[in-house]
């Protein structure tokens, strides 16, 4: 276990949401060893435990500073954590991040993250577990293209089929440097159907032109009801713009302006097993709540009841106009969803704070 100060440091904020059916169950402050922690997935373990996997920063903050891949579980739905341990060292030339897992239906668990080259040089691979990842496979790549690929924490969706999908970002950079690298990305699919173990990519012309006046990044994926595939963007056009496909991932509508009123932040819309209806999590700024422009708060969530045509009232769950809330993941238990987002403001900077809290049932399906 951590020394007191830094069990302090941990877990201060126990249930300081104050609201009924919303706990903190964990908050990663910045220190100068590690001055960011962010965009992570939790995964149950075979015994029940929680694993909370993230990216830890060293020597820096930013994109490109060095970082590693850390795992630490709780024992007690979330109540306690044990000490971070290291799943995937650095490699590449900068770093390691955006976690994404995903657990098949042999019991296996699939770690995807990103390796940080250069500008031009970066893409998923994916390594494999079979013993709830204490050990781990040598590293897949995903993403077959060569180039820069943004695939954001929490990504990775297995279809009804079996099918597992990826969605990628794929940035413009003809000359490898930051002068050339482009805000504006190339919406990828690559998917694979034998477990992960080989990956192609969507039909998507990897050289199509962004549409004009619109900046796409980060898309989601998410399955419908009638068997499509939404998938959704950040975006700097006032919304989530959404495209869809039919065939399983391979070809995909034209973006579009979607219900979601956001600014340049990205969502996470997944299923809520135990109803059916769809959960997304976003900074709501249609005005339903107060926010400031182009921040990344508040943060919300809202249900919908018809596949994300309609969208029922937003609810807060982070409303401080100085805060800076985004990278969410997803993941429900019996009765409850957990999420983890970065949570920093203008004090600690916008993505170095980390946090975990429990959404319940009966609060979500409030009014």
């Amino acid at each position: 276990m951590r020394t007191a100060i830094i069990l302090l440091l941990l877990f201060p904020a126990l249930g300081a949401l104050g609201s009924d059916g919303v706990e903190t169950l964990l908050v990663l402050e910045p220190t100068p060893e590690n001055p960011r922690n962010s965009e992570g997935d939790i995964e149950v373990l075979s015994d029940g435990s929680l694993c909370f996997v993230y990216t830890r920063f060293s020597g820096g903050s930013e994109d490109f500073s060095a970082a590693e891949i850390v795992a630490r579980t709780s024992p007690d739905g979330g109540k306690s954590w044990g000490k971070e341990r290291v799943l995937v060292p650095r490699e590449g030339k900068f770093n390691v991040m955006s976690v994404s897992l995903l657990r098949l239906k042999s019991g296996e668990i699939l770690l995807f993250y990103l390796i940080k080259n250069s500008w031009a040089d970066l893409n998923l691979w994916v390594r494999r577990s079979a013993d709830d990842l204490r050990t781990l496979s040598d590293p897949v790549r995903v993403t077959t293209l060569e180039g820069y690929h943004v695939v954001n924490n929490d990504r990775v969706v297995r279809l009804l089929s079996g099918r597992i999908l990826v969605p990628a970002a794929l940035h413009p950079c003809p000359d490898g440097t930051e002068a050339t690298w482009s805000d504006a990305a190339v919406p990828l699919v690559y998917y694979s159907d034998d477990e992960g173990v080989t990956w192609k990519k969507d039909e998507t012309d990897p050289s199509m032109l962004p549409i004009a006046g619109v900046t796409l990044q980060e898309p989601g994926l998410v399955e419908l009801s009638d068997g499509r595939i939404l998938m959704y963007h950040r975006t700097d056009g006032g919304s989530q713009f959404q495209s869809f496909s039919s065939d399983g991932g391979i070809r995909w509508t034209t973006p579009a302006q979607g219900p979601l009123a956001s600014p340049l932040s990205p969502a996470t819309i997944k299923r809520i097993p135990w109803s059916g209806d769809l959960l997304a999590v976003w900074n709501d700024h249609s005005g339903r709540h107060p926010f400031p422009a182009k921040r990344r708060t508040p943060l919300c969530v809202a249900l919908s009841k018809d596949d994300g045509k309609t969208w029922g009232p937003s609810r807060v769950i982070e409303s401080n106009p100085d805060g800076w809330y985004c990278y969410t993941s997803m993941t429900f238990l019996a009765d409850r969803v957990l999420l983890s987002y970065c949570a920093g403001d203008r004090k600690v900077g916008g993505l170095n704070r980390l946090k975990v809290v429990s959404l319940s049932k009966e609060w979500l399906e409030g009014e």
